[in-house]
C-alpha cells in the first residue's frame, strides 16, 4: 500500500517540475491516491470554489463522509490569507483535511487529531519522507471511514445545525454576488425578489440567506422530529415529513429544498441530512412539556442556534428569552383581568364572539368606496403576541386554558380546534424560532390529548409586526407565499385583537426601523425637552407603541405586556 503513496509523489513531482502547475493542477492526483486506498467517491467539484466550499467531498453511497480543502504545494497552511476560510470550514464540517498535497492536517469537530508530511521541498525538488507514509495511509483509512456521532443533547445538535446554516448562509451570499455580477438569472436571485415583492419588503441579500439558511434548517428539524423511521433520512424524504400545520415552512422548504435545490448548495444540505441521521430528534424533545424554562430545549435550540449562527443578529433583533416564572405570571394575570374587569368568568378560556364589518375585494358599484362590505362573527378574545420568538408565551396561554378543562378530555380536542386555534395568534421574523414556535405549540397541544380531525393551521405568521399590512398581494408568484402574507394582514388589518401579550425584544440600535412604526413613534417624542431621546427607539418601546395603536385604531379592550 505504501507504493501507493510513491505513485501519488511521483505524479504530483512530475507536475511541480514543470513550474506552471497550481493546486488545481494536483487534483486528479489526490483524488486518485484517496479511492485507492479506500472504496469511496471522491467528488471534485470546481465549480463549487467561487462559492467558498471545500475542493472535495468524500461520500459513500449518499452519505457524506468528509470534506478536503487543497492549497497549492508549498503554501503555508498557518497563513492569515486562510485563517477566515479555515476557522468557517472547521466549524461548520465536522470531518475535514486541509492540505497542501504535502502535508496532511485532520480536524474532527472542529479540532485538529493529526498532521502528517509525506513529503517535502528541497532545491526546488520534492524529497519522501517514506517513514511516514503508513501514518498518511491509517489517516486516510479513518477518514474514509468516519461515521457522524449519535447526537444526545438539544445544545449539541443546535450548534451542529448552527455551523452547517452559516456556511449554507455564506455559500447562498456568495452565490447571489457572482450571479449578480455575471448578470445571471439565477433560481436564487428569483426567490429572493419574489420574497422581497410578496412577503418582506425591505429584504436585503443577507436577510434573505439567513431566512434560506434556517428554513433548510429548521426544515429538516420539523421533519426528523416527525420521522417514524430513524435508519434513514434525506432531503427529499424531509420535504414531505414537515408538519401541514405549517403549510409555508412545508412549501418553501420542498421549494427551495427539493428536486430544484440549486447544485451549489446541495452538498451542505446532504450533509446536514446526515446530522440528522445520526439522531433521534423525538427523543431530545420528549418531554419537553414538563420541563421548567431553563431545561426546555426549545430554548436551547433558540438561543444556542442564534449565539453560534450570529451573535450580531441576536442583538439587532433584541432576542432575549423571558424566564418560565414572568411568562406564567403575565399570562395568569391577563387571565384574572379578563375574569374580574371584564366580566368574562372563563378569562382566556371565552368562547363568546363579536361580529366584525369586513371590506371585500369584490367590487361593488353600490358602494362609495367601490368595496362590497360585509359582517362576520369572530371570537372575542383574539390573544396576539406580536415578538413569538419559540412560542413561549402561546404556549403558557395553552396550559393556562387546559388547566380550566380538567375532568373534560373528551370535549378537549372540540374546543382546541373550534375555538383556541383560531384565536390564539403570532407574529415572529426570524424563521429559526418561527419554526420552532410552531413545533412548541404543535406539540404542546399534542400533549395536552389534542387529537386533530383536520390538517387546521397555526395561526403563527412570519412578518414584520412593526410593519403595516399590505395590499393583498394576489398569487404574483407562489400561491403559498401570499396565503402567508395575506394571512397576516388579515390579523393585522381586520382582527380585534383582545389581548396583545408578551415580552418584546429589546433593542435600542435595533434594525427595526420601518417607516410605519417609526410614525407612530412621533407621538412619543414631541414636545420633550430631552437632550438624548434615543432610548424611545428602543424595540421595546416600539412594541409598546404598536399596542396602543391597537387600543386607539382598532377598538380592542385591553392591551397587556
Amino acid at each position: 500500500m505504501k507504493n501507493v503513496i510513491q505513485e501519488y509523489l511521483k505524479a504530483i513531482d512530475n507536475n511541480f517540475k514543470t513550474r506552471i502547475a497550481t493546486e488545481h493542477t494536483y487534483r486528479a492526483d489526490l483524488q486518485k491516491l484517496i479511492s485507492t486506498i479506500e472504496n469511496v467517491n471522491v467528488i471534485n467539484e470546481p465549480k463549487r470554489v467561487a462559492c467558498g466550499a471545500p475542493d472535495f467531498i468524500i461520500t459513500k453511497g449518499k452519505i457524506p463522509l468528509g470534506y478536503i480543502e487543497a492549497k497549492d504545494i508549498g503554501k503555508n497552511l498557518k497563513s492569515k490569507e486562510y485563517k477566515e476560510q479555515f476557522s468557517r470550514y472547521k466549524k461548520s464540517l465536522n470531518n475535514l483535511i486541509i492540505t497542501d498535497y504535502l502535508v496532511f492536517q485532520r480536524f474532527l469537530n472542529g479540532e485538529k487529531v493529526a498532521e502528517i508530511k509525506i513529503a517535502e521541498i528541497e532545491d526546488n525538488k520534492i524529497r519522501s519522507i517514506v517513514n511516514n507514509f503508513g501514518l498518511l495511509i491509517d489517516m486516510l483509512k479513518d477518514f474514509c471511514s468516519y461515521r457522524g456521532q449519535t447526537i444526545r443533547s438539544s445544545s449539541k445538535l443546535s450548534k451542529m445545525m448552527a455551523g452547517k446554516a452559516k456556511l449554507l448562509s455564506q455559500v447562498i451570499k456568495n452565490t447571489i454576488i457572482t450571479d449578480e455580477k455575471n448578470n445571471e438569472n439565477s433560481t436564487l436571485k428569483g426567490q429572493m425578489d419574489a420574497f422581497r415583492r410578496i412577503l418582506i419588503h425591505d429584504i436585503t441579500a443577507n436577510e434573505f440567506a439567513d431566512i434560506y439558511a434556517q428554513t433548510i434548517a429548521y426544515g429538516m428539524f420539523a421533519a426528523r422530529l416527525h420521522d417514524p423511521t430513524l435508519v434513514d433520512f434525506s432531503r427529499q424524504e424531509a420535504a414531505s415529513l414537515i408538519p401541514k400545520s405549517n403549510p409555508f415552512l412545508r412549501n418553501l422548504f420542498q421549494y427551495i429544498a427539493g428536486f430544484d435545490l440549486d447544485d451549489r448548495l446541495v452538498w451542505i444540505v446532504d450533509d446536514l441530512a446526515d446530522i440528522f441521521r445520526s439522531t433521534n430528534v423525538k427523543e431530545l424533545m420528549k418531554n419537553f412539556g414538563k420541563s421548567t424554562q431553563q431545561t426546555d430545549p426549545f430554548i436551547h435550540f433558540y438561543e444556542t442556534f442564534l449565539a453560534e449562527y450570529d451573535p450580531k443578529l441576536r442583538k439587532s433583533r433584541g432576542v432575549w428569552y423571558t424566564p418560565e416564572p414572568i411568562v406564567n405570571f403575565i399570562v395568569r394575570a391577563v387571565d384574572d383581568i379578563l375574569k374580574k374587569e371584564f366580566g368574562l368568568k372563563k378569562g382566556l378560556a371565552d368562547t363568546s364572539k363579536t361580529t366584525i364589518e369586513l371590506e371585500s375585494d369584490i367590487s361593488d358599484k353600490r358602494s362609495k368606496s367601490g368595496f362590497r362590505r360585509y359582517k362576520k362573527e369572530v371570537h372575542r378574545v383574539q390573544i396576539l403576541d406580536p415578538a413569538t420568538g419559540t412560542g413561549t408565551f402561546l404556549a403558557e396561554v395553552v396550559k393556562q386554558i387546559h388547566k380550566s378543562f380538567e375532568g373534560q378530555q373528551g370535549i378537549w380536542s372540540k374546543y382546541v380546534e373550534e375555538h383556541l386555534i383560531p384565536r390564539l395568534n403570532g407574529f415572529e421574523i426570524l424563521m429559526a424560532s418561527y419554526a420552532m414556535a410552531h413545533l412548541k405549540v404543535e406539540l404542546l397541544l399534542q400533549e395536552t390529548g389534542y387529537k386533530p380531525s383536520s390538517n387546521k393551521r397555526l395561526n403563527i405568521f412570519l412578518t414584520n409586526s412593526l410593519e403595516e399590512h399590505h395590499p393583498d398581494t394576489g398569487t404574483l408568484f407562489a400561491s403559498w407565499l401570499s396565503t402567508e402574507a395575506n394571512e397576516a394582514n388579515y390579523i393585522k388589518r381586520d382582527t380585534p385583537v383582545m389581548c396583545v401579550i408578551g415580552n418584546p425584544p429589546y433593542s435600542v440600535s435595533s434594525s427595526n426601523k420601518g417607516e410605519w412604526i417609526q410614525f407612530l413613534l412621533k407621538d412619543y417624542k414631541k414636545d420633550l425637552n430631552e437632550r438624548n431621546i434615543q432610548p424611545l427607539s428602543d424595540d421595546y418601546i416600539k412594541f409598546i407603541r404598536y399596542g396602543q395603536h391597537w387600543v386607539q385604531y382598532k377598538k380592542v379592550i385591553s392591551t397587556m405586556f
